[in-house]
């Protein structure tokens, strides 16, 4: 058996608890554009999901660029409210700004620093995520030697895709590599595609849902040295 050499984690969920940071930065967004852009008064949400769906036909890729369908929801609802183009392109792109501000204040889950500090002194770590988190805005660069999102790759988990693309970033083989994350299909599924090691971050403690289980599951980011420690053969 080769030992394992990388280990790449899921974000949102993962790392931190994302339901309370999107009401956050919806919250922060809505303050904003009462503030800059009254003319669109309090929006539908019926509405946004009416421009979402027509951007998402016309373009079925924004699924996986969550900035981007962000930014041009916020240009469609502000030109349908009556601003002119250029004025609506400058008022989507502030306002988004300010949505991506709030969207990372993150409360880190307990052990995620001391964790992936140990982690990091004897394996390569990586991040795999769907969603627009930025590492680097969330002072924990240091700890990961790339970071590879939906967004940029062009397409999202729980596609083998981006775990390849990840395995090839670090040079190592997939039953070298071991993914850690909470969605049962997206994390756990697209490990199993691409031949990796997966991981469930589970501490709620829900049942499993997924189609093909995890090699090992946790509850909490502490539990994660030993397990890999640990570690069986996998592939």
């Amino acid at each position: 058996m080769m030992s394992l050499q990388l280990i790449t984690f899921d974000l949102d969920d993962t790392l931190w608890d994302v339901a309370p940071v999107m009401h956050g930065a919806e919250a922060a967004l809505r303050d904003w554009l009462g503030q800059h852009a009254p003319r669109l008064g309090p929006v539908p949400i019926e509405h946004l999901w009416t421009v979402r769906a027509r951007l998402m036909a016309q373009d079925p890729a924004l699924k996986h660029r969550l900035s981007e369908l962000r930014r041009r929801i916020l240009f469609h609802a502000l030109e349908d409210a009556g601003y002119p183009h250029t004025e609506a392109r400058e008022l989507a792109e502030a306002g988004f700004q300010v949505f991506l501000e709030a969207r990372h204040q993150v409360a880190l889950f307990t052990d995620v620093h001391t964790t992936l500090e140990r982690l990091a002194s004897r394996f390569m770590l990586g991040v795999l995520t769907n969603g627009n988190a930025d590492v680097r805005r969330l002072g924990l660069a240091d700890y990961f030697r790339f970071a590879l999102c939906a967004e940029e790759l062009g397409v999202g988990k729980p596609d083998p895709t981006p775990f390849r693309a990840a395995l090839q970033r670090a040079g190592v083989a997939a039953h070298q590599a071991v993914h850690i994350g909470d969605h049962p299909e997206d994390d756990i599924g697209g490990a199993h595609a691409a031949g990796m090691g997966a991981i469930w971050f589970n501490p709620y403690g829900k049942a499993w849902t997924g189609a093909t289980p995890a090699h090992a599951e946790i509850r909490s980011l502490a539990e994660l040295p030993s397990v890999l420690e640990n570690w069986p053969a996998h592939g």
